[in-house]
């Protein structure tokens, strides 16, 4: 081989070697109730193999199986240092982050649903009792309705199942509950917790005895506990709400359709910017007016009334102009069905 053709092939081994070290990586910590949940982590996930397919990253994750071992995951992909962005997934892994983010301080970190106030964390809250008061909505509205529903009786009376009392699942009931009771002053709405995410026999259980107690529609806030909601649904012949994904395909013939939140979009888009060099620390709260929730009626088989869909697409506009503001904690919803004008 003469030298320049020799040099000519070190150079392009180099240039592969600097693309290889220089490919844009993530770590993922997931929330406890795993993948496969069809919900909230598969809703993330999908985001990060977008973004693997359309910005060409790596990533690897870990799915924790207590809050425990949040510390110590988060630690291990930060005391690497080969990640550009370390993603972790719920609530309960704040306490965590704020010691591992204080301990590594040039690493970036996005925290999904709690508020740590770091100058190296990007920290994503949903306004989910906006998505939630919409479905509330449909579900007051729809419960009266036999005529295109056969299985709905009409008692005025409908479910909520979350995973834990914490004030994240409470903010889904409050605005569920001020959704429902501002198409219906007198309907009631049942309450219930599965104590965690990924006991759907807990979660189906609660639902079957609200189901028993007249309820039409249990909505599930519950991660992968809430699979039991739908279990319950087509063992009752009733009829559920899915929650964070499209859940709708589950139970087609029982479930409505499904309060979704858009995490796939939140997480691609924090990669692409940290990527561009646009990333930037902070608390962030979305909600409908920044398309991070809504709701999704396909492919499920059960069609929802126009006037139904014209009537909740009349409140998402008065959500997003601030003529509505739903509120986040349950006890504020007497006082917001006081004030609101209808």
């Amino acid at each position: 081989m003469s030298g320049k053709k020799t040099f000519l092939v070190v150079i392009s081994v180099l240039i592969m070697a600097v693309c290889v070290c220089a490919q844009f990586r993530v770590g993922v910590v997931f929330a406890t109730g795993g993948l496969g949940d069809r919900s909230f982590n598969d809703s993330g996930y999908e985001g990060v193999k977008r973004a693997e397919k359309e910005l060409g990253i790596a990533f690897d994750y870990v799915e924790p199986q207590a809050v425990a071992d949040f510390e110590s995951h988060q630690r291990a992909f930060a005391q690497s240092n080969k990640y550009d962005l370390i993603i972790c997934l719920g609530f309960d892994q704040a306490d965590a982050l704020k010691k591992v983010a204080k301990e590594y301080p040039k690493q970036k970190f996005v925290l999904i649903d709690s508020d740590v106030d770091a100058p190296n964390v990007a920290a994503i809250l949903s306004k989910d009792h906006e998505k939630s008061f919409l479905v509330g909505a449909f579900a007051a509205m729809l419960t009266k309705d036999t005529k295109n529903f056969k299985q709905m009786n009409s008692a005025g009376k409908i479910g909520i199942v979350g995973g834990m009392p914490i004030p994240l699942i409470k903010a889904f009931a409050a605005g569920y509950t001020a959704g429902a009771k501002y198409i219906d002053p007198k309907i009631e709405v049942y309450e219930a917790y599965a104590g965690g995410w990924s006991d759907p026999a807990k979660a189906k259980e609660q639902a079957l005895i609200m189901y028993s107690r007249g309820a039409d529609i249990v909505f599930q806030a519950a991660g992968g506990s809430g699979l039991g909601v739908f279990k319950a649904a087509k063992q009752a012949k009733k009829y559920a709400i899915g929650v964070d994904s499209n859940q709708n395909y589950i139970e087609p013939d029982h479930i409505l359709f499904s309060a979704v939140r858009r995490l796939d979009n939140v997480l691609y888009n924090q990669i692409a910017d940290a990527m561009k060099g646009q990333w930037k620390p902070g608390i962030y709260k979305l909600g409908l007016k920044e398309k991070a929730v809504d709701y999704d009626l396909t492919k499920s088989n059960l069609k929802i009334p126009t006037a139904m869909v014209e009537k909740v697409e009349e409140l998402r506009g008065k959500i997003i102009a601030g003529e509505i503001v739903v509120p986040d904690k349950l006890e504020d919803v007497d006082a917001f069905l006081k004030n609101v004008k209808r």
